[in-house]
């Protein structure tokens, strides 16, 4: 992720429009964008600091308020799919993404893998083996 400027930095590109350089001058002079110049000088202006603002923040979880329903309807039908509840929230006015509804379910310790109880498909090679197609006749 990218980093803001040094607050040095912008103090003095901002002290310098205010003192009366243009921006142009004083982006040509520290190697600074125009236009960033003309946002710290007018930061400065506004705010009384070039500083630059907080970044980051936590995220707000879609689905915290649908917590008791989801683990409930997963509890009910084991063999549910992501989409299709991510479909039956659609259904309650509850638009999320996919990536919601899975990163829900992982932070609630549950994955979906290929389980008997699904009814999934398990990968090639991992059934019972063929038996022959006839039995040789006895010998006698």
């Amino acid at each position: 992720m990218a980093r803001p400027y040094s607050k040095d930095l912008r103090d003095r590109v901002a002290a310098l429009v205010v003192s009366g350089a243009t921006c142009r001058e004083a982006a040509a002079r520290f190697g600074v964008g125009v236009a960033t110049a003309v946002r710290w000088s007018q930061r400065l202006r506004t705010t009384g600091s070039a500083a630059a603002k907080p970044m980051g923040g936590a995220r707000r979880r879609a689905l915290a308020s649908e917590r008791e329903w989801l683990l409930a309807r997963i509890a009910e039908k084991p063999d549910l799919t992501l989409r299709a509840i991510q479909a039956e929230l659609a259904a309650r006015s509850v638009v999320v993404s996919y990536d919601a509804v899975w990163r829900f379910y992982l932070r609630e310790g549950m994955t979906f893998k290929k389980k008997p109880a699904r009814r999934r498909a398990g990968s090639a090679g991992r059934g019972q083996e063929a038996g022959p197609l006839e039995t040789p006749p006895e010998a006698s």
